[in-house]
């Protein structure tokens, strides 16, 4: 049987998460890899992987809240908004003053549906082309905000200048920016130093994997099912004779399904998934993605 399933990767820092990527294709070929959210260079931490089939089900993962815990240094700029840009102290700004207090009730206002100005070092396209691109040859770059959620924003550490907070957010939010955006609020600038996706969704980094210890013989033990994707999705049993009906391109009346689901994870009588139904004509429900 093909290979697949999920693999939950922490990321080290100072590589891609292509680079990640490319170690798992060497282990799993000629099975097709690939991963449900960009972590910088800078970044460590959670890297879905979906392997085989489950490549299908990426846009369900990353549709799963993000955690992170990042560091800040206040009182600097760069313009990647980090540490691996040219990074300036700025002489008319002095966050040194600021309590912890003050800075917990301003991370306050940030928490909810909020409008981000995404960072002009960014993979965002501008005219068709990359925006960090444009940046690196001098041009300007502005980005249009866009909606984002700040599900929390909790100030774990402050001492000047480093800032530590422990966040949770909707997938597109930019970390870096966040802090950017928070400084500003207090009347200073801020450049990230180190930051950690702790969790997508359920999938945490207390049992991630290195990637650089994973094999041919120990790849069977870290591969997740991919139900593991479409957690959050109600789910129906289906019959042997349903599970071949969907894998024929066939529709199903399914009378118990919720009135207001619009998807369903199928699973077959073992548990196993094997498919993503969506709503279609007559009350029936049909495959938007196979496994």
């Amino acid at each position: 049987m093909p290979l697949s399933g999920l693999l939950n990767v922490d990321k080290p820092p100072g590589v891609t998460s292509r680079d990640v990527v490319n170690r798992v294709q060497r282990v799993v070929r000629p099975a097709k890899v690939g991963h449900a959210g960009t972590l910088d260079p800078l970044a460590t931490g959670v890297l879905v992987i979906c392997v085989g089939n489950s490549t299908r089900l990426i846009e369900y993962v990353q549709r799963m809240p993000k955690r992170y815990r990042g560091t800040f240094l206040l009182d600097r700029s760069s313009p990647t908004e980090d540490i691996e840009g040219e990074v300036q102290v700025l002489d008319e700004t002095n966050a040194s003053s600021l309590t912890h207090k003050q800075i917990a009730t301003a991370a306050d206002r940030f928490v909810g549906p909020i409008e981000q100005r995404p960072p002009a070092f960014s993979a965002k396209k501008v005219a068709g082309r990359r925006a960090y691109k444009l940046a690196r040859e001098g041009r300007a770059v502005e980005l249009e905000p866009r909606p984002v959620t700040v599900y929390r924003l909790d100030v774990l550490r402050w001492d000047y200048p480093e800032l530590e907070v422990d966040l949770e957010c909707s997938s597109g939010t930019y970390v870096r920016s966040l802090g950017r955006d928070l400084a500003e609020s207090l009347g200073t600038a801020a450049v990230m130093s180190a930051l950690r996706r702790t969790a997508i969704g359920e999938f945490s980094d207390d049992e991630a994997i290195n990637a650089e210890t994973l094999n041919a013989e120990n790849l069977a033990e870290h591969v997740l099912p991919p139900l593991r994707a479409v957690a959050s999705l109600p789910r129906v049993t289906l019959s042997d004779e349903h599970v071949a009906a969907i894998r024929n391109g066939k529709w199903l009346s399914l009378p118990d399904t919720s009135p207001d689901a619009v998807e369903l994870a199928a699973i077959d009588t073992t548990g196993q998934l094997i498919a993503v139904l969506i709503p279609r004509p007559g009350n029936r429900w049909g495959a938007a993605k196979n496994l």
